[in-house]
This record gives structure tokens, sequence and C-alpha cells, in this order.
């Protein structure tokens, strides 16, 4: 998938995309062979009335009497049949990523999560599955997100339920979590070439603007003895996160706060004292940006987690002048950001030496552009 796909980061780095693939090679291979494809394509008798030489677009599919022609030959109506059906609804009515979309649904509805196996593309639906991709499909022609259309996704190895309006994860921000876990695994290996006694068991992680949990929880899941303080400004968000934490087991080493981030909030974030790791996937889109980002978005989700005002680092800055009273001594600081932010982070740190923070390193995202900043504290 090149990085110009919707499903993926965009070009200008922008929090602007829904997903990413995670479709198996193998089945895409299945998908696209030509003859397979000819095979597997729907009969004439089996398109819905009109479909592809539509006018208009298709506000109330004739899902009905489609499914009712369909039913009249046994084992007629396959994964396949419905994929395609959804996929020309989709894209009659201008929705993004109209194959993925009607993949994704069909896929969750059978069990099979994200992907199908050729042996799923042939099995016959029944009845109730077909009304269930049905329900399902409506929303997404309402231009809700498949995340929340689907009520769960997957972030790493954790399946998290997702709901509007709280944030949801993209895929680059798994690096992010990838990123921490391999900082503490270096500071164990400095200490110990055995990486025995750890020299840090219980490393104390807050994370600013928790979402549905993604970062935190994936961090508990990856780091056994950590613990993570996670903070959101919104009530769902906290509530969404606890719930998540509950379903994956992991609610005792999780602090959840309902609390906006200021200057004076340091006392309320050290629950565990010093923090070895601050992780944030702040709201960075400059605010000008805003108007620009896809309809799912500007529908569904929280803006409040996107616009980073201004300059986007209305949120940055704040953690950034809260990180020294907060942090442990060499403790880290890592930063999902714009594209553009990297440098400017650079010249605030520069303009403000009193907070004795460094700019360690630069990570670039899977499209090659600087997303990830590691800021680490300096005093001794």
């Amino acid at each position: 998938m090149s990085c110009e796909s919707a499903l993926t980061p965009s070009a200008d780095g922008n929090k602007k995309h829904m997903w990413k693939p995670r479709t198996d090679f193998a089945i895409m291979k299945c998908l696209t062979h030509p003859l397979l494809r000819k095979l597997l394509s729907l009969s004439p008798q089996c398109m819905p009335g009109g479909l592809s030489h539509s006018k208009g677009p298709i506000l109330s599919p004739n899902w009905s009497s489609w499914r009712q022609s369909c039913s009249a030959r046994p084992g007629l109506v396959t994964a396949t049949d419905v994929v395609n059906y959804w996929q020309k609804v989709f894209e009659t009515n201008g929705i993004p990523e109209a194959r993925e979309s009607s993949e994704y649904i069909v896929s969750f509805v059978l069990g099979a999560k994200t992907s199908l196996n050729c042996k799923s593309l042939h099995t016959p639906l029944t009845v109730v599955q077909q009304e269930q991709i049905q329900q399902l499909s409506s929303k997404r022609l309402e231009r809700m997100p498949v995340q929340y259309v689907l009520g769960e996704w997957d972030f790493q190895d954790l399946t998290l339920k997702m709901r509007p309006p709280v944030f949801i994860p993209r895929p680059e921000t798994e690096d992010l979590v990838s990123l921490i876990v391999e900082e503490e695994s270096q500071k164990c290996e400095k200490s110990s070439g055995l990486c025995f006694p750890v020299p840090d068991p219980h490393p104390v992680i807050l994370e600013v603007g928790c979402g549905s949990g993604a970062i935190s929880l994936s961090l508990l899941s990856r780091l056994q003895q950590g613990r993570v303080v996670a903070v959101d400004k919104e009530k769902a968000a906290v509530d969404l996160t606890r719930e998540n934490a509950h379903r994956l087991q992991l609610q005792d080493r999780i602090h959840i706060l309902h609390h906006d981030i200021s200057y004076g909030s340091a006392k309320q974030l050290l629950r565990w004292g010093p923090l070895d790791f601050i992780v944030s996937n702040p709201p960075y889109v400059f605010h000008e940006d805003m108007a620009s980002l896809d309809a799912e978005i500007l529908r569904y989700e929280d803006l409040g987690a996107l616009d980073g005002g201004d300059d986007g680092m209305r949120v940055i800055k704040t953690i950034l002048t809260l990180a020294p009273s907060l942090l442990k001594n060499s403790g880290s600081v890592f930063l999902e950001v714009d594209s553009r932010h990297p440098a400017m982070v650079e010249n605030w740190l520069q303009a403000h030496p009193n907070l004795l923070l460094a700019l360690r390193a630069v990570h670039k995202d899977l499209c090659g552009k600087p997303r990830f900043l590691h800021i680490q504290n300096q005093h001794r």
C-alpha cells in the first residue's frame, strides 16, 4: 500500500485518515486474480436494478428485492456477492475506500475480523447475516468511520472498543508505543548485560489524552510490570479507556483521570511518584487545516482531540512545561507531531533553556515524514 493511499498516513502527515488495511496478501491475491474475480463477480440477475447506471446517489439501496432475487438460487448470496454489492453502493454514494469498507463490514459479521479467506468468499450468508451487513453498511453510508460502525478496532495486538466521539487511534501511532518499549529495553540493557536484576522493574508512564486507551493499554500489555496514569479532558474518553482496561484485565495497573492538564497539574499526575516516560498523541493539527479534514472526522470525532491551535502546539507546550516537574532524571517525553513540528519544538526548547529539556531524536513514520519526537530531561 503506497503512502498516497487514503488508508495510510497522508503525505502531509495530518491526522486526516482513518485506518489502514490489514488484509492478508494471499487473500488479496485471491480477490484480485482476474479469472477468479470474473468467476466470483455478480451475475446480472443479482445486481440491484439500475445500480451500475444510476445517475444519482442510492440513499436507500433496494437490498430487499435484490436479496429475494438471489435467494431463488440456493447458495448464490455469498460473501463475495455482498462485498461487491456494497462496494458499488458505496462508490455510487461517494464513500471513500468503498471496497475496503465493504470487506471490513462483511468480514466483521462473519467473525473474520478484517479479512476473508478464499473459503469464506464462497460461503452462503444467512438472512440474519445479510440484515446485519445491511444495518452496518447503512451507517457507513452516513460517512460514519468503519471503526465506529463496527464498534471495535485492533491496535497492536489488542482489540479495543470504539465509539464516537472518542478519537480513533491511527495506525502510525503504534510506532509511538514501540519507541517507548525499545527505549525501556535499551535502558535495561545498559544497566546490566543480562538485564537482571531489572534496574527499574516498574516503569511509571503518563499518557496525556488517552482517548480509547490504545497507547496506555498497549504499553501495559508489552511492559508487564509497568504502571500508567492516563489523563483525558473528555469524560467519554475516560469512560472508554476504563471500559477497555477492564475488558483486557489491565485495570489494576492503570489510574485513569478525568482532567484537563494545565501548568498546575503536577501534583495530581504524580500518583505513583516521578515518571519514567510521558507519552502523548496530542492535538497537533494546525487550526487552519481543520476545515480540510475528511467528513468522517468532522462529523463524528472529537475535534478537540485534533485541533492544536494556531501553531498546532498548544498542548505540546503545556506538556513540555510540566515535564521537568514530573520526570525522573533522564526521563523522556515521546510525542507524535505534525511533520512541521520537529524544528518548531527544537526552537521552542532553545528559547526555554530553564526547562533543561533536549530534543534527543526525531523518528519518521512509514511514509518517511518526521512524526515522533524523543525529548529527554537533562536534570542531574
